[in-house]
């Protein structure tokens, strides 16, 4: 065998190291005579092909993940229009419910109450301790738009980290999904036989936050180089522990901080072709949310960059967004409301309330409208029609997963607007043909940021992941589109560019770490914006068969 060794740099000394490898290949006997790698991608992919079920397609992808991780990232890869709707959302929905009852192998970390005051030396089992990277923690509490799903809720873990390593080149053994488990307060689990997680409802805040805080810092000891990634937990949690602990470690979450940045990409690009229609300056724009959650609030939060980018101060920004909630309009005279909607409560509307999405339409003249409720079906035919006639182009977002929970269909946003919507979603939906034209859904997965804003965050070696980075992942996307996707008013590039828009968007957070003072690659600040790039590129794994 020829050993490659390879330069690299480590604290401004050179070292070699050697090249990757691929897998051995069986010793004679130990396979069939003629196994061609050609010709078994073709076998795998027929394979998946002829399950009907998805869920048996999520079955046998995790196998071939656990059996042959290079031919899975291959495939994937190599058909990731194809696999993302498998091992994401919507059937890791399907596959989070079902957790206990598909359940085949050993896959990821749980770590329960009962662990409390020895959380460290069960971290200390993870089997490869120096090789880990990026970890995503849930506690099951709020999977997708499914609600507490306890220990089930690894799924989601797993899933996430898939596409770390698909979309962003992280080495496999260097993920670490972790699942937490305080109990669930969904009686079904607690009364189906197979539930693997403890039988106990949801413990109380105090006693999760003593356990939350020996977490971290235990986590920080026996992982020092690990960025943690934050996965549906309840909107009070979320927010909680991002605030808590995001100046003491590096960590992000998802749900507030990686939607938030998908839909701002998204919002740009629609927000100029609805301007181009319109006449009126970016800076007129009034978005309005419908779900004041923890992901509506983050996005909204991170939409407020959209309108400082066009000069307007922070007040002024905050007055161009409206939420609705299971209430209706979000006022402060209304009374009494949850901590993390009160910054974008009204002042400006002290009336009666208004419940109804059409009488709020009304009132607000939105020139966007965002989903993030988990109701199905809630932007329905007079919703679509009204914000068509409010705009030439509307924007609107149905942001909820999985499909089933979609707030409005593509078909159903291109029918009632007569093909003149601007779309994204969060789980996929089919591309239409209308009056002659083909039409494109935009899907605005945050698959498309949290690969690139891992990846950044983990070679800049960032104490911390700043808003600054979060914003530079988004802005990065947003101006990763060719002239081509633009031609047909993609809002996001194609999903099969993925890698390259993962390493563009890595650089762009690098870059916004070395400004904010966060980054520890000191070294990588002399860098070209291209040597950067190129830097990137080639710390991205890639599958060898």
């Amino acid at each position: 065998m020829t050993i490659v060794l390879t330069p690299y740099w480590s604290n401004g000394v050179q070292k070699l190291k050697m090249a990757p490898q691929p897998p051995p290949k069986p010793k004679q006997g130990l396979a069939p005579p003629v196994l061609d790698n050609d010709i078994h991608i073709v076998r795998c992919l027929a394979q998946l092909r002829s399950k009907e079920a998805a869920i048996e397609k999520y079955i046998y992808l995790s196998a071939l993940k656990n059996e042959n991780p290079d031919m899975f990232y291959k495939l994937c890869l190599d058909n990731m229009a194809e696999f993302t709707p498998i091992i994401y959302t919507p059937v890791v929905g399907e596959a989070c419910q079902k957790w206990s009852h598909i359940y085949r192998r050993p896959e990821g970390m749980y770590i329960s109450i009962k662990d409390k005051g020895k959380i460290g030396a069960v971290l200390k089992n993870w089997p490869k301790l120096d090789d880990a990277r990026i970890a995503v923690v849930t506690d099951g509490s709020r999977i997708l738009g499914l609600g507490d799903l306890g220990v089930n809720g690894m799924g989601i873990s797993v899933g996430k980290l898939s596409l770390y390593v698909a979309g962003a080149g992280i080495r496999p053994h260097s993920t670490v999904p972790i699942c937490l488990d305080f109990g669930t307060n969904t009686q079904k689990y607690l009364d189906d036989p197979l539930y693997m997680g403890l039988r106990q409802r949801r413990i109380g805040d105090e006693e999760m936050t003593e356990f939350m805080d020996e977490f971290m810092h235990e986590m920080s000891a026996a992982f020092p180089k690990l960025l943690i990634q934050f996965e549906d937990f309840s909107t009070d949690h979320a927010f909680m522990w991002l605030e808590r602990f995001r100046n003491k470690y590096p960590l992000f979450n998802d749900d507030i901080q990686g939607t938030g940045a998908v839909v701002l990409s998204g919002f740009f690009n629609a927000a100029q072709l609805s301007s181009e229609a319109s006449g009126k300056p970016l800076s007129s724009h009034r978005i309005l949310f419908f779900g004041a959650g923890s992901a509506g609030v983050g996005v909204a939060m991170q939409l407020m960059s959209f309108f400082t980018l066009q000069g307007l101060s922070e007040d002024e920004a905050r007055e161009r967004i409206w939420l609705v909630d299971s209430q209706g309009l979000v006022f402060d005279a209304r009374g009494p409301m949850a901590e993390h909607k009160k910054y974008f409560s009204r002042k400006d509307y002290a009336g009666a309330p208004i419940k109804d999405l059409l009488d709020i339409i009304d009132y607000v003249q939105p020139t966007a409208l965002l989903g993030l409720s988990t109701i199905s079906n809630a932007f329905h035919a007079g919703v679509i029609q009204a914000m068509a006639a409010l705009n030439p182009r509307p924007i609107i977002f149905p942001l909820s997963n999985p499909v089933k929970l979609s707030e409005c269909s593509f078909q159903d946003a291109v029918i009632h607007t007569n093909g003149q919507v601007l779309f994204a979603s969060g789980s996929p939906f089919p591309e239409m043909e209308w009056n002659g034209k083909m039409l494109y859904p935009g899907q605005g997965n945050n698959m498309y940021i949290f690969p690139g804003l891992g990846l950044g965050a983990i070679l800049a070696r960032a104490t911390s992941v700043t808003d600054s980075m979060v914003e530079a992942s988004s802005l990065g996307l947003a101006k990763s589109l060719t002239a081509d996707e633009r031609s047909v008013d993609l809002l996001y590039p194609r999903v099969e560019r993925i890698r390259e828009i993962g390493a563009f968007i890595a650089k762009e957070v690098i870059r916004a770490a070395q400004k904010a003072g966060v980054d520890r690659s000191t070294d990588l600040r002399s860098m070209s914006d291209e040597e950067l790039l190129a830097f990137v590129s080639s710390k991205m794994w890639t599958p060898m068969l």
